[in-house]
């Protein structure tokens, strides 16, 4: 079915989608068609993790260091895998960025912040892997979908201050599709209850934690969201009331909204948000000029603990 989303894509862009903070300038971005080989089945947990996860690794060709994207797969923190995400991993690589698809812990199983804890552990991974994966520990951002891109987007913006902030683990963009921003809202209600371990009547402070609205200061990194204007299962003040947040942080903040699409539809037709995600990663994570990642504390995380 993937195959025919960039012919639908195109018919609708026009008619179909808006931004806000406007399009990027200048035409689409023509991918560079980087060879690229993968890597897949790759373990980055250690023996002494809950589950053992692995990662699928897309990468560029050639020496160097190149900006690398953590993928993360939707599902409703229920079900999915590291494959799903498989079409924008090739686009990246061959745009000249690692892809690392992973697989996280899933929910009614564990609990959050399991799940927080594997894309948190992901990324450290990344960094202390980055030699060997031609890796610049400095440029790593995250994209998702749904319940992937609620990852993404709390990986933005917890940082060392915060209970589950883990230090190593910061990321310099998000892109975040769909994503469920306040888990206080009736969104896919038994999907939230079994992934808190309990309503939000029971554990409050817990559906908070797990909230990326809650995180929002001005120290996070830029953030592009893409949404369905019809989207009934994560509706679309999820992500307008995000939006409000970021801009009132003075957070680079850009987003696409792909009108008369639910939540699945966005995903099967997402051409319009790959192309303007990828003009966002090349501005803020490829091109930005070069500095020392940091967490927000301050704390240096180019080397972390492996």
């Amino acid at each position: 079915m993937r195959a025919i989303v960039p012919v639908i894509a195109a018919v609708l862009w026009c008619s179909a989608c808006s931004t806000e903070l406007g399009r990027p300038d200048g035409p689409p971005p023509t991918p560079s068609h980087t060879t690229f080989h993968v890597e897949r089945g790759v373990r980055f947990t250690p023996p002494e993790w809950p589950q053992e996860l692995r990662a699928d690794l897309y990468l560029p060709d050639g020496s160097g260091a190149h900006p690398a994207v953590l993928l993360l797969f939707g599902g409703g923190w229920h079900h999915g895998e590291r494959t799903q995400l498989a079409p924008i991993a090739t686009t990246l690589a061959q745009r000249g960025y690692v892809a690392v698809a992973i697989d996280y812990r899933l929910a009614p199983i564990y609990h959050f912040p399991a799940q927080l804890q594997d894309v948190q552990l992901a990324v450290r991974w990344m960094r202390a892997n980055a030699a060997t994966y031609d890796i610049d520990p400095r440029r790593i951002g995250a994209w998702g979908y749904s319940a992937g891109a609620h990852l993404a987007a709390l990986l933005g913006g917890i940082d060392t201050r915060d209970a589950l902030g883990e230090p190593g683990s910061r990321i310099e963009a998000v892109v975040a599709g769909g994503t469920p921003t306040d888990l206080t809202k009736p969104t896919h209600h038994h999907q939230v209850i079994e992934l808190i371990g309990g309503t939000e009547a029971q554990k409050p402070q817990l559906y908070r934690e797990a909230s990326p609205v809650d995180y929002v200061d001005r120290g996070d990194p830029p953030v592009f969201l893409y949404h369905g204007g019809s989207d009934e299962l994560v509706p679309l003040d999820h992500a307008t009331d995000y939006k409000k947040k970021l801009d009132a942080a003075g957070v680079p903040c850009e987003l696409m909204i792909l009108h008369g699409r639910g939540h699945v539809m966005t995903f099967l037709t997402d051409q319009p948000a790959v192309t303007a995600a990828l003009h966002f990663l090349d501005r803020y994570l490829r091109d930005a000029p070069l500095t020392v990642a940091t967490d927000h504390a301050g704390q240096a995380a180019a080397e972390p603990p492996p």
